[in-house]
């Protein structure tokens, strides 16, 4: 992982180096998501603002900001495509590998490499309707695979839901992900 090529991208949550593979990237829970579906003002922001324009994300704009990512991720001349992962999330994986958001965070080559997972630096902003199934290679390098029902399942096999899609940014577009994708 080049720390130099990540500093250009930032990354909250993606980078298609081949994305043959991404059609049916569709919201699959009935879950309660306080982030606005579709709203004018996102138009007009980069993917960092509408991460910071929701609660739901508080922790995913703090780990950008702790990875000194959050410029890279402003770029204005980038199609990012981002999967952001709630506060909610977050929390959940920090369970799961028995860590703590200070030791999570204080980690910024690891930090930096969990969120480039989550962030695709492509030609386009890759829009719900037009994902296939597939893998995907991601900012980081590694692989995220896009399942026939439309979720996705990281490195360690752990399968991740989308919660909401298609909200677009200046820079890119955010789909929201009930949890954190995790390289190998």
């Amino acid at each position: 992982m080049k720390l130099t090529k990540l500093a250009t991208i930032g990354a909250l949550a993606i980078s298609v180096a081949g994305l043959s593979a991404c059609n049916n990237m569709m919201p699959q829970k009935n879950t309660t998501v306080k982030v606005p579906m579709t709203n004018p003002a996102m138009a007009k922001m980069n993917v960092v603002q509408v991460a910071q324009s929701s609660p739901e994300f508080s922790l995913l704009v703090e780990a950008v900001q702790a990875a000194g990512l959050a410029g890279a991720l402003s770029d204005p001349n980038a199609n990012y495509t981002i999967f952001a992962p709630t506060n909610d999330a977050f929390m959940q994986v920090l369970n799961e590998t028995g860590m703590s958001k200070a030791q999570l965070f204080a980690n910024k080559q690891l930090l930096t490499k969990i969120l480039s997972y989550h962030v695709i630096n492509g030609a386009m902003p890759i829009y719900a309707k037009d994902v296939k199934p597939g893998n995907v290679t991601m900012l980081s390098n590694d692989t995220l695979m896009i399942t026939t029902q439309g979720k996705l399942m990281d490195e360690n096999g752990r399968t991740i839901t989308l919660l909401k899609t298609d909200l677009a940014a200046t820079n890119g577009v955010v789909h929201v992900i009930d949890r954190v994708l995790l390289p190998k």
